[in-house]
């Protein structure tokens, strides 16, 4: 299937992805097995989407697409993002779902473990939104398919923090460290993969690749809040703003002194 979608991504850079909705879909069918298709296709046939335009980027675990949809007298761009199924590493997202409650009892199979992945991130991306934190807006997700609004313009997405011309990075810090803050008192969550490579810089910070982030229940909750905190750290501190150390950010975000520090992740 993966060589499959990285021919079908190759196809699309070269501009030959079809326009219309029921090519789209047969396009689309050549590069993800069946049941994938007929989700994409009833996402279409219910109006979430009117068809896939282009590639945005391809990852390991999955692969997002730059679709638009008609709403009321005008088109609006959309972000598809396809789950793989071939090569998601399994053993490592798992250490993520065991321990939710809301997923207590997800089945061990492949495909359930996609859904639920998928659905994690979209339960997470409401959680986040509803705290103040600047997320891609979730729409829908059915099955391995998640469908939000797009961050960019034109098919062309928003540049990662890493790669964003920031002119004023101490600004930016107080933005995403608040966004920590928020996440943790308001959405109990962590994102537990926060770093440089996934914010988004559209004008403002925007927090991307939800699916890992833990409720403040998980017992690795701690650790990958540390973890978040230093990578935070770091980075805008190679920028030259004047961050806090661990041990205050980490006061600041949950009110409480750190006793002990992990290296293991």
């Amino acid at each position: 299937m993966d060589k499959r979608v990285d021919r079908f991504d190759r196809k699309i850079d070269r501009g030959r992805m079809k326009r219309k909705m029921s090519e789209d879909l047969e396009t689309v069918q050549a590069v993800v097995d069946k049941r994938t298709a007929m989700i994409l296709y009833g996402l279409i046939n219910r109006g979430y989407l009117d068809g896939v335009k282009g590639v945005v980027s391809s990852g390991k675990e999955s692969n997002v697409y730059w679709a638009t949809v008609e709403k009321w007298g005008e088109t609006r761009d959309l972000a598809v993002k396809i789950f793989r199924t071939s090569t998601m590493d399994f053993k490592h997202i798992w250490v993520y779902i065991q321990g939710d409650p809301r997923f207590s009892r997800v089945k061990r199979d492949t495909r359930s473990i996609v859904y639920t992945w998928a659905e994690k991130e979209f339960k997470n991306l409401r959680l986040a939104e509803g705290a103040g934190v600047r997320v891609p807006k979730p729409i829908v997700c059915r099955g391995n398919v998640l469908v939000m609004e797009f961050i960019g313009e034109d098919g062309v997405a928003a540049p990662r923090l890493k790669e964003a011309e920031v002119e004023d990075p101490e600004s930016v810090f107080e933005i995403v460290f608040d966004y920590v803050v928020r996440l943790y008192e308001k959405a109990e969550l962590v994102h537990a993969d926060l770093s440089e490579y996934n914010v988004l810089f559209w004008d403002e910070p925007v927090i991307i690749d939800v699916s890992q982030a833990v409720l403040l229940s998980h017992p690795l909750a701690v650790e990958f809040l540390i973890r978040d905190i230093r990578n935070v750290l770091r980075y805008f501190s190679g920028l030259g703003v004047n961050v806090p150390s661990l041990e205050e950010a980490y006061r600041r975000v949950t009110g409480e002194e750190l006793e002990w520090r992990t290296e293991s992740l």
